[in-house]
């Protein structure tokens, strides 16, 4: 298949394209445009489409020959050339005249041995190394009266049948009529005219030149002088049936056709534009404008597509795997990242990229140090009826045998040392809760060294093993500190109110208010009890004095006000139809807390929200439960119990109210020392060991190209990426390159092709285009010039 030279020049550029894409793994669609041939009967259009071919394989002979639609895929294949039918799966054919034997067979399977037509196509492939992928229709010849056992309306099936093809935007028409015909009756110019009305996608083709009667011509149609086109017609010579049965090739075809143009006065000036060969260059055009029109929507998407991995390879876009220093400067790299990532998550920061969604270590450990912290200490905090009654046994047990007259101080150093040994547990929990925070921390900044898994597990082991470290110095320091307490009660603190203060000072005095000043406003949901709970969302206020809640943030419909005299809080499990962390409200005298309700149950949406609320209720006075060692405590025999006379009850509340105020001191003393030494010892020290230190400890942990070691998946991932990327930027070198070697044809204008058949049969024996050697051209875009008489060969 080599007859057209054209369609070969196209098939490497459009190749490159294609591999080009193969290499992205994205499919090239470029729509060639379907090609459909359209005429009268034995008018030529099969011989037409074999010329733009190169190939016999269609059927011949006089009358209807073409009864089905034959749709042609051309399909560039290097393997060889070969046909193939949709109806003969599997089945190749390499002789082409059994293909021109099967389109017969086929043709007659469905509409007999008559002279029927068929709406049903025929689909046939050919591959072959010298053709574009692009698809030819050959359609069945129109005509207008039914021959033989043709149904009356044959003219109708044939219409519409051509219609379905050439109606599509993305056909290009080759109209195909005869030079010894009456072209002002043309069905093909006609049928195109009223598909095609811009004449955009239209090219005439007139064949049988050389059959037309001695001493006329079709110079004036040719010329597109009479009923022109936008893009103008093609005159053909094709094989005689003589040439067919005689197997003359296509080659020596053209070449007499050639030879015909040439040697033909009438045609000899414009010999060039003439003849298969500029059919096919003109085809061929057709098909690179559209490529060419189609390359800048492929650029754009390659171009974004190169934006959108500018970020993905930033970090070894500019070296290659080869690169020796590669592993140094990617560790180098993702070192000072992790450096980076480390304090921006403990420091925070401004800028895009805050997270507006969760909270970051750094706040986190805030959190941990202003409300989680506080709340522990409160809870280990002295239970007032536990408090008396260990001061009572202290008393007695320091008098012994003896009633005392006078309030031992030993009994206030045993009370207060046993109330400091408790501050031990919520001190090391708090560098507990650091820890895990920072481990997270940790974790996050180390995500980015997911490509290098030994890297990444060194660095883990590495920064994990010096913050064990640190936790374990900063708890020890903490525990150091409470020694330290117990080493000696300083009664002479400046906020110590001293033993003459505290028996004037009365165990039932309130603390002094500082009016009802708002700590804390949020979301709640307040659940109803029962086995399958019910809750609703509402804006909760919590003051110094009560907490209401309302309908929304708006605060104006309040729907209650619940004071906060005598509440308790303590931890809920969820409930049956949730999952969330609750919380409840309830009075330590068991009264009813909300209209019928024992308690009030709260939902948050999270364990930290409620640690949070927590502690805000801590600040406003309420306090955690501790029913549960009450309870145990009422379950103590009551001989147990010492006698209270009034003498034991002042030397009893003279001791309470001395501890009350030492464990204040202490416990303000606590709440800012442990937060400053778990900064300075465990947080400030591992964002400085990091920034500073790390990289020195991995160099000397080993081979760095073991440390940079990927693996297998990341590798492959890696590879692929700059593959693509690479890829990308030859595929747009590709498109530029076939830019800059076709060229683009422009649009041909309009012409005035408002012409009409004129009413009425045309006078016998003239044809419009046909003139004697003596009649001069009629001018160009005008009606033609007065018919004369003209005589037929004999």
């Amino acid at each position: 298949m080599s007859g057209n030279q054209g369609m070969e020049q196209l098939i490497p550029l459009v190749n490159k394209l294609q591999d080009a894409f193969s290499s992205l793994g994205v499919s090239l669609n470029l729509d060639l445009p379907q090609i459909a041939v359209v005429g009268g009967q034995s008018a030529g259009k099969s011989s037409v489409l074999e010329n733009f071919v190169g190939r016999d394989f269609l059927p011949r002979g006089s009358g209807i020959v073409t009864r089905r639609p034959l749709v042609l895929q051309l399909i560039f294949s290097p393997n060889g050339e070969w046909a193939e039918f949709l109806h003969q799966k599997n089945k190749k054919y390499s002789d082409f005249d059994a293909v021109r034997k099967e389109i017969e067979d086929e043709t007659d399977r469905m509409t007999g041995h008559t002279k029927n037509v068929s709406n049903a196509p025929i689909n046939l492939r050919v591959y072959s190394p010298h053709v574009l992928n692009l698809t030819l229709v050959d359609l069945p010849g129109m005509t207008k009266v039914p021959v033989g056992d043709q149904p009356p309306d044959i003219e109708h099936q044939i219409r519409s049948m051509i219609l379905e093809f050439v109606k599509n935007e993305n056909c290009l028409i080759l109209a195909v009529s005869p030079a010894n015909a009456d072209l002002a009756n043309s069905d093909a110019l006609k049928m195109a005219k009223e598909v095609d009305p811009q004449g955009l996608r239209t090219i005439g083709v007139i064949t049988k030149l050389d059959l037309m009667d001695e001493g006329t011509d079709a110079r004036e149609i040719l010329e597109n002088k009479l009923l022109p086109l936008r893009r103008g017609y093609i005159g053909v010579v094709n094989r005689s049936q003589k040439d067919i049965e005689g197997r003359k090739d296509i080659r020596a075809a053209l070449a007499a056709e050639r030879q015909f143009f040439l040697s033909h006065s009438a045609y000899r000036h414009m010999a060039d534009r003439m003849g298969t060969s500029w059919l096919q260059k003109t085809l061929n055009q057709q098909l690179t404008n559209h490529i060419r029109d189609t390359l800048p929507k492929l650029r754009s998407r390659l171009q974004s597509q190169m934006l959108s991995m500018e970020k993905e390879v930033e970090e070894y876009k500019n070296f290659r795997p080869d690169d020796p220093s590669r592993k140094t400067k990617a560790m180098l790299q993702l070192v000072q990242m992790a450096g980076v990532d480390f304090e921006k998550q403990i420091e925070g920061g401004g800028g895009e990229n805050v997270n507006v969604r969760e909270l970051s270590s750094g706040a986190k450990i805030n959190r941990i140090f202003v409300e989680r912290f506080p709340f522990e200490l409160v809870k280990m905090e002295f239970d007032e009826k536990e408090l008396r009654k260990e001061i009572s046994y202290a008393i007695k047990n320091i008098h012994g045998i003896r009633s005392g007259l006078f309030t031992p101080d030993m009994a206030f150093e045993i009370i207060v040392k046993k109330q400091i040994s408790k501050l031990k547990e919520p001190s090391l929990k708090c560098v507990d809760m650091v820890v895990n925070e920072l481990m997270t921390v940790v974790h996050f900044m180390t995500a980015k060294m997911n490509n290098y898994p030994v890297l990444k597990e060194e660095t883990e082991r590495i920064i994990t093993t010096h913050v064990r470290e640190r936790e374990q110095r900063a708890k020890d320091q903490l525990l150091l500190f409470v020694d330290i307490q117990l080493a000696y009660m300083n009664t002479n603190h400046e906020d110590f109110i001293g033993f003459a203060n505290a028996q004037h000072k009365s165990s039932h005095e309130s603390k002094a208010k500082l009016g009802n000043q708002v700590i804390r406003k949020g979301n709640l949901s307040l659940s109803h009890g029962g086995f399958l709970k019910s809750s609703r969302d509402f804006w909760f206020v919590l003051t110094t004095e009560n907490i209401s809640w309302y309908a929304d943030d708006q605060e104006r419909d309040k729907k209650y006000m619940l004071p906060l005299d005598g509440l308790r809080i303590k931890d809920m499990e969820s409930g049956f139809m949730s999952k969330k962390p609750m919380f409840a409200l309830f009075n330590s005298n068991g009264r009813n807390v909300y209209k019928d309700y024992r308690q009030l149950e709260l939902t948050c949406e999270s364990q930290d929200d409620v640690e949070s609320w927590k502690a805000s209720f801590l600040r406003a006075g309420v306090y955690p439960d501790r029913s549960k060692e009450e309870d145990k405590s009422e379950d103590k025999k009551d001989n147990d119990l010492p006698s209270m006379d009034p003498e034991l009850e002042r030397q009893v509340e003279t001791i309470r109210n001395l501890v009350e105020s030492y464990m204040n001191i202490v416990n303000k003393t606590f709440r800012d020392v442990v937060p400053k030494t778990v900064m300075h010892l465990v947080v400030n020290n591992t964002k400085e060991f990091i920034s500073q230190e790390l990289l020195a400890h991995l160099y000397s942990a080993g081979d760095q190209s073991q440390l940079m070691e990927e693996s297998a998946e990341e590798s492959q991932r890696r590879e692929e990426m700059l593959r693509i990327y690479h890829a990308t930027k030859d595929a747009l070198g590709i498109i530029g390159e076939v830019s800059a070697h076709t060229i683009t044809t422009p649009t041909p204008p309009p012409v005035k092709d408002d012409w009409v058949p004129p009413p009425g049969p045309p006078s016998p024996g003239i044809r419009p285009g046909m003139r004697t050697a003596a009649a001069p051209p009629p001018p160009g875009n005008r009606a033609p010039a007065p018919r004369v008489r003209v005589f037929r060969r004999r």
